[in-house]
């Protein structure tokens, strides 16, 4: 006899091993709710069909966080490649996101060039994908999880026309056995465990973009429901591009980077992203330039984005083009700590548009572009309120860079012209596949810069900082994604290198979340995914990199 504990303090006696699912039904905990897709057990996240057989402490993992979407989201793609091999003879990558979902093309074959001219997923094709994804969920066949030697596991993946997991696997010098995901007499391995069975697969949608496929699925904001599927064209183009220019660098997923890493401990990746970094910036800086009326640029996008760097960047292009610009953060606008508003949790909502002191901001542009002289508020982040700042005027070709998280919102910019304004999505818009079949996402790598940096600057814990996120992540999708509309030019400031960067910051934090804090969990999911991440030496990058304002020895006055 074993006793079970749950958070709320409720016990289950148990007098026999016990899986998650069994567990689940004893408990009454509601999948009509938001679906429960696994389980912590002492902290520890495991799948529901784990058995424990001594005193442990557990608690459910849904579809309303960050881990139970990732355990839906592996399993529901371990499907899809199932259903793609046996449509089309031919496997299937993931390259990017989209509208809450992700973007699959075909693999190309051995020596086969990918010059743009992409094999395209015919509809009919899509259709068969959709039908055989379909009855393998209906079906609710069993996902089990296989522990194979490394050496064997590196060995099917060749012999499978997967090289890019069999070299990942040789990268990470290790001779434990790796975790394979069976189902259907078909084998893969994934970076997090598994839902018990597909049955558990609902709700998805596979629907046909040119030349591939969007497989869309819950997010932690739709709590287990499907997202609104609503496409950018703006995005689509950034993250095409992107991954156009990745493959002429021959960097496609982590494989690449461990060997550029091997080859020159990485700073030909360095050379070339912050090249690329610069070419953007110098390309926002003439679009600006070019209607003469524009004097002022607006900088949105979400925490972690580095708004700050990038509107310094532009500030010193346009010195370049000879002409005077003044940069002002939004975040010396924020009302003090103790009259921010609260969120649904009852906490402190930075992200909201109420945070700011938008009249008083409004009071300033309109005074500043009229020749005035304003005295700018400055906000001191370890007392949490507003003081006085430095005088400013601007002459009459002067530029006015605003940015902070809601400099796209139609409250910040109703004392701009329409004319007179610019506005720049600015976000880390591409991740990294880890590879063919999973990818780190672009929110993770704005958790990670957020990590790094508050702790750094803020003296934030590790702790605080994840407790925070989800609020963050909600606040974003409600004030801040929904006026990319207002938006004249979307900004990728992903850099390539820079998660082989942060590794070493990353998990020196995340591994300091003790044993018993709420947090324990993601933490953990964060460093299963950083365990594949080669480190490479932060001396490398550049003093004016973007990367240094979350890493700190930067230059530029953050």
């Amino acid at each position: 006899m074993f006793n079970v504990a749950f958070p709320d303090g409720k016990i289950l006696p148990c007098d026999a091993p016990a899986s998650g699912e069994e567990l689940l039904r004893r408990a009454g905990a509601a999948r009509g709710g938001v679906p429960v897709v696994a389980w912590h057990v002492n902290h520890y996240l495991r799948p529901l069909n784990w058995i424990v057989d001594k005193e442990a402490r557990v608690s459910w993992v849904d579809l309303a966080s960050s881990e139970g979407v990732s355990v839906f989201q592996s399993s529901l793609s371990f499907v899809l490649t199932i259903a793609a091999r046996r449509v089309l003879g031919r496997g299937l990558r993931v390259t990017h996101s989209i509208s809450e979902g992700t973007f699959w093309e075909i693999v190309p074959r051995p020596g086969e060039r990918r010059n743009g001219e992409d094999e395209e997923i015919l509809a009919d094709k899509v259709g068969a994908i959709a039908a055989e994804m379909e009855r393998i969920i209906a079906a609710d066949l069993p996902i089990r999880a296989e522990m194979t030697p490394i050496d064997e596991a590196r060995r099917f993946f060749e012999e499978h026309e997967r090289p890019d997991k069999a070299k990942l696997l040789a990268h990470m010098w290790s001779d434990l056995p790796v975790e394979m995901a069976c189902c259907d007499g078909e084998r893969d391995h994934f970076y997090s465990p598994m839902v018990p069975s597909t049955g558990y697969l609902r709700p998805y949608k596979l629907s046909k973009l040119a030349p591939g496929i969007v497989l869309r699925f819950p997010v932690a904001l739709s709590r287990g429901e499907l997202p609104e599927y609503r496409p950018s064209h703006k995005l689509s183009t950034v993250f095409l591009d992107y991954a156009d220019w990745m493959r002429k660098l021959h960097v496609v997923n982590l494989v690449e980077i461990c060997e550029a890493v091997a080859r020159d401990g990485g700073k030909e990746l360095i050379l070339m992203s912050e090249a690329l970094h610069a070419q953007k910036v110098a390309e926002v800086t003439q679009d600006f330039l070019s209607v003469p009326e524009r004097r002022v640029i607006t900088i949105a996008g979400p925490s972690g984005s580095g708004k700050t760097t990038t509107s310094h960047k532009l500030r010193i292009q346009l010195e370049v083009a000879g002409r005077r610009p003044v940069a002002i953060s939004l975040d010396d606008y924020f009302v003090d700590r103790d009259k921010c508003p609260l969120d649904e949790d009852g906490k402190r909502d930075f992200e909201a548009v109420e945070a700011v002191d938008t009249e008083l901001l409004n009071d300033h542009v309109h005074a500043l572009l009229a020749g005035k002289t304003v005295r700018l508020p400055r906000f001191d982040f370890y007392e949490g309120r507003r003081m006085a700042g430095a005088e400013l005027k601007l002459e009459k070709d002067d530029v006015l860079i605003l940015e902070g998280l809601h400099g796209l919102n139609d409250k910040i910019l109703a004392a701009i012209p329409p004319q007179a304004r610019y506005g720049v999505f600015l976000s880390p818009l591409t991740s990294l596949c880890l590879d063919q079949h999973s990818r780190t996402s672009t929110t993770e790598l704005r958790l990670l810069r957020r990590l790094i940096r508050d702790n750094r600057t803020r003296g934030n814990s590790p702790e605080a900082t994840l407790n925070r996120w989800p609020s963050v992540v909600r606040g974003a999708a409600k004030y801040i994604f929904p006026y990319q509309k207002n938006a004249d030019v979307m900004f990728n400031s992903s850099l390539i290198y820079e998660l082989p960067v942060m590794k070493p910051y990353a998990e020196n934090l995340l591994r300091s979340v003790g044993e018993d804090s709420p947090q324990r969990g993601e933490a953990m999911r964060l460093l299963r995914m950083l365990r594949f991440v080669p480190a490479m030496d932060s001396r490398l990058v550049p003093s004016n990199s973007l990367l240094r304002e979350f890493i700190g020895g930067s230059i530029i006055e953050i």
